[in-house]
């Protein structure tokens, strides 16, 4: 195999940095997957480099000139980069390649930019991808291995592409790790749900952390891992045997059902700073949040008492909230949110919007099924700007009403300053004060506001969320237009739309999907359910 020049583009942001959490935060939100990406090209002995879009000014970082493949990760809400990207590349003669969240999702409407799109990847489909390196158009390859891969380059075999996002940050700076992959949890919405659990190996884990304590001054990770401490012992106890106790400063997601108290005086020990549980619902999810059966106002209670013990030994935390689910209805899910921050001044809520990803979740397919999903553009399917998914016992109106009183309850002067003294440490009380006054809080109640004058006052707009008509009005084509600055002229005006139904029908209608390796002569081939 001839050696390539290939370029590795991780696609962490859809639109310029516009606020001060976005320019401090943005530099720590690249995916691991195009860094392993990199790693693997390299193993097969090409000349490789990597670049981050990471939304700052004109959204167009250059790779080299005269490469011959180039390969992509992004999520959803930022595709319509990606695709812009990729002709624009294609152009330049490059072969393309889409993997990531969005691949997953959406396969079919990628395949119509990129010459082969990815499922699940591992290092024998790359190699094999740079084999065939060959042109797919106007349809692209899908391609698939049967699994997650068993293993990942652990942080040593990434640190260049660490090291220089750790540059780009400007002060908050996060390493990257991942010790586990997919979730045990069941979850009908999530992403997650589908993907097996699987830990990772932990030797490289024990050997990564050895190596960052001695290569970082003061280093701070970040787990990748969609729930962290699945197997809670092995996971600390790997920790505790490869550093010293408290030297190094970690954040995760994970579950209140894995915070029990004595998981979290350990965690402190080991120097957790940071916690991200789901709580989700008020009305579901009891085996992840540790209620079991409890509801309601009997639910806010228990989970209050957690979170405040967990807050007492943890001095970030973080409660992320879903509205819109089926099992809500009327002011109560709301109300029980407020009854909540009462009760737990010291936690920051992040809320997000059911939002339906494509074939990304089993649930998906019933409310595709159902009717119910709205081709709202990419571009604003980030699981807070758009819902995408018609409400069951809302109308849109009421809906984006109740959502603005509950952030604007959340995020007032007065509960920043609640916040605030309930916090503790300097570097907690400053982030939450900056989360609030920014994208999360402030400048997202002036968004929700305009878009509450559009369904009430725009008939065209209202009609699009009423599935009354297909046409996708300027409030999303402008922004997206504006937004994407000099790479615009690169999207095709068809991309913009996308079929929302394309899950189902290919359940109606199954095709091959083309699993690794690729043929010695890749021939087009359409995707099926993953």
């Amino acid at each position: 195999m001839r050696k390539l020049r290939v370029g590795v583009i991780d696609v962490v942001a859809n639109s310029p940095s516009t606020t001060a959490y976005a320019r401090a935060m943005r530099a720590n939100l690249a995916a691991i997957m195009p860094q392993v990406i990199a790693v693997w090209c390299e193993e097969a002995g090409h000349e490789v480099h990597l670049a981050y879009h990471a939304g700052h000014e004109n959204m167009i970082e250059e790779l080299p000139d005269g490469l011959d493949i180039v390969f992509m990760g992004t999520f959803t809400t930022a595709a319509h980069v990606a695709y812009a990207l990729s002709k624009m590349y294609q152009a330049k003669g490059c072969v393309t390649v889409l993997g990531g969240p969005h691949a997953r999702s959406y396969p079919e409407d990628a395949q119509k930019y990129f010459d082969y799109v990815v499922g699940f990847t591992n290092k024998d489909l790359v190699h094999d991808i740079l084999k065939d390196c060959s042109q797919h158009r106007p349809l692209g390859v899908y391609l698939a291995s049967a699994q997650q891969p068993e293993t990942l380059p652990g942080l040593q075999a990434r640190w260049k592409y660490v090291d220089r996002l750790l540059q780009e940050a400007p002060f908050l700076k996060i390493v990257p790790m991942i010790g586990s992959l997919g979730c045990p949890y069941t979850c009908s919405f999530c992403v997650d749900s589908i993907v097996p659990y699987q830990p990772l190996e932990f030797d490289v884990l024990k050997d990564d952390l050895r190596f960052l304590r001695a290569t970082v001054k003061t280093p701070r990770v970040g787990w990748h891992d969609p729930n962290f401490g699945v197997r809670f012992n092995d996971y600390l106890g790997a920790i505790e045997e490869a550093v010293p106790a408290g030297s190094i400063d970690f954040i995760a997601e994970s579950t209140l059902s894995l915070l029990s108290e004595n998981n979290v005086k350990r965690m402190k020990k080991n120097g957790f700073k940071a916690i991200l549980p789901g709580i989700e619902s008020w009305y579901d999810m009891g085996n992840k949040s540790k209620t079991g059966k409890s509801q309601g106002i009997e639910k806010v209670r228990k989970v209050s008492d957690q979170v405040n013990m967990i807050s007492s030994y943890l001095p970030y935390f973080q409660a992320n909230f879903i509205f819109g689910l089926d099992c809500d209805e009327g002011d109560e899910p709301f109300d029980l949110t407020r009854q909540f921050l009462e009760l737990s001044p010291g936690a920051f809520p992040a809320y997000s919007l059911l939002t339906a990803f494509g074939r990304s979740a089993p649930l998906n397919l019933e409310y595709q099924n159902a009717d119910r999903v709205i081709g709202a553009p990419f571009h604003f399917l980030n699981n807070s700007g758009f819902m995408n998914v018609r409400p069951k016992n809302y109308e849109w109106p009421d809906f984006y009403k109740k959502l603005i009183r509950i952030h604007e309850t959340s995020f007032s002067k007065k509960a920043i300053f609640r916040r605030f003294n309930a916090n503790r440490g300097p570097f907690t009380k400053a982030m939450n004060v900056l989360r609030a006054i920014s994208g999360e809080g402030w400048v997202k109640i002036k968004y929700y506001k305009n878009f509450l004058d559009k369904v009430e006052n725009d008939k065209p707009f209202r009609d699009f969320l009423e599935q009354e008509t297909t046409e996708i009005p300027s409030f999303f084509t402008d922004r997206i237009r504006s937004t994407l600055g000099p790479l615009s002229e690169w999207l095709p005006d068809e991309a913009i739309a996308h079929d929302p139904y394309a899950y189902q029908k290919s359940e109606k209608e199954p095709r091959v999907v083309q699993v690794e390796p690729i043929l010695e002569t890749a021939s087009v081939s359409d995707p099926v359910k993953d």
